[in-house]
């Protein structure tokens, strides 16, 4: 029976740590996106990192329990990337830090990427524009793009400014782009209104 899910959440700024908010807290029960084949596939789509046609050729030629065992590792990197992100929380990457990233490097290393000129959308005269494809071989390279993610996330010069959602039961992470840094929630609509509410209930209690 498949898995009901809510959908993904995409508010942290970047796709690697959107990664990571495949298993969070946003309420009170914790959920799993990834936690089996048939999420990780969804969550992909909803992230648009595989394209609609690659996920079902894919699947056309996948073997039972195929997805599964990816989801499986998708996992692993994922723990494998929160533990690296929290030994670091709060400070820049240094030469140092690279010896941790070679598990991280290695995926990359198996990537096929390539380009093709194609027609580019345009709502006049067709335009040529030079595109980056990727062979999806196996259900395995849809590792690949969660791999790319995290590797942007971190050369991309927001890994000091990783934070968690102050909400007293979220473990949503999101980048903290504010000036002074100042951002303390997941989404304003979500925890920031929480906790807006219970501090309204705290000062009339505290009037009574």
């Amino acid at each position: 029976m498949s898995t009901i899910r809510p959908p993904a959440f995409f508010i942290s700024g970047s796709l690697g740590l959107d990664f990571l908010n495949t298993l969070a807290t946003p309420v009170d029960t914790p959920i799993d996106w990834i936690d089996d084949g048939e999420g990780l596939l969804s969550w992909l789509e909803q992230a648009r990192l595989v394209p609609a046609e690659d996920l079902e050729a894919l699947k056309a030629r996948a073997i039972p329990g195929e997805f599964d065992a990816v989801a499986a590792q998708a996992r692993g990197l994922r723990e494998w990337f929160r533990g690296f992100l929290w030994e670091r929380s709060g400070r820049k990457l240094v030469a140092d830090d690279m010896r941790d990233l070679e598990p991280l490097n290695r995926l990359l290393g198996r990537d096929e990427r390539f380009a093709q000129i194609v027609i580019g959308p345009s709502g006049g005269e067709p335009v040529l524009e030079l595109k980056a494809l990727r062979r999806w071989r196996t259900p395995e390279s849809l590792l690949l793009p969660l791999a790319e993610e995290i590797g942007r996330f971190v050369c991309g010069g927001d890994f000091e400014y990783a934070k968690a959602c102050e909400g007293s039961t979220c473990t949503l992470l999101f980048v903290d782009r504010t000036r002074g840094r100042a951002r303390r929630w997941c989404s304003m609509a979500i925890c920031g209104n929480r906790a807006k509410q219970a501090a309204h209930r705290d000062r009339r209690k505290s009037g009574q």
